[in-house]
C-alpha cells in the first residue's frame, strides 16, 4: 500500500465531502487548506433551510439547460462559496490558503472541476492563493488564483467590446 502524496491525500477527502450534496447533475466538494491544515469544507447545494434538487427535480433539467450555464435556474450555492462561507461563519480565515475541489458525475465518473468566474472571483478576494483538482482522467491540476485576476479583467473587456459591436450578448 502506498501513501498518498499530499494532493491526493486532500483532493480524496474533498471528493468525500462532496458526497452530501444534493446535485442530482454533478456534485462537487470542496475543503480549504491554511497552512496544513483543513480549515472548511464545502459542497454544491441551496441555500440553508431551502428546498434541492432531490426533493423537487432539476430545474436545469427540466429546462435542458447545458452544464455550466444558466446558474439562475439553479438553487445552488457551489461548493467553493460554500467552503468560503462556512469558514466565514467560524471566524477562520482562508487567507493564503489552498482550495481542493473533486466534481463527480452520478454515474461517479469525475466530472470538469474547474471554478466558474463567479467562484474565481470569490476565491480572488478572499485571497486564496491556489486552487488543486483533478481532471477526468486523474490527472492533478493546479491554478494560481492571482492568474485569475487578469483574465477576469481582459474577459469583461471582451464583452463589453462585443456588446457595443453587436449590441446583445
Amino acid at each position: 500500500m502506498s501513501r498518498p502524496d499530499k494532493d491526493m491525500y486532500y483532493l480524496k477527502i474533498a471528493e468525500a465531502v462532496g458526497a452530501r450534496s444534493p446535485c442530482l447533475r454533478r456534485k462537487f466538494g470542496a475543503i480549504m487548506v491554511v497552512n496544513d491544515a483543513i480549515v472548511s469544507t464545502g459542497y454544491n447545494g441551496p441555500a440553508r433551510g431551502s428546498v434541492n434538487c432531490e426533493e423537487t427535480g432539476c430545474l436545469k433539467d427540466m429546462a435542458n439547460a447545458p452544464a455550466y450555464a444558466a446558474y439562475d435556474l439553479c438553487p445552488a450555492v457551489h461548493a467553493e462559496e460554500n467552503t468560503v462561507i462556512n469558514a466565514a461563519r467560524n471566524g477562520v480565515s482562508v487567507y493564503g490558503g489552498t482550495l481542493y475541489i473533486v466534481g463527480k458525475y452520478p454515474d461517479g465518473r469525475l466530472a470538469p472541476s474547474y471554478p466558474c468566474d463567479r467562484c474565481k472571483r470569490v476565491l480572488i478576494n478572499s485571497g486564496v492563493k491556489q486552487v488543486v483538482t483533478i481532471d477526468e482522467k486523474g490527472n492533478v491540476i493546479k491554478f494560481n488564483v492571482d492568474d485569475w485576476i487578469d483574465y477576469d479583467k481582459r474577459t469583461y473587456i471582451e464583452k463589453i467590446e462585443k456588446f457595443k459591436k453587436d449590441g446583445k450578448l
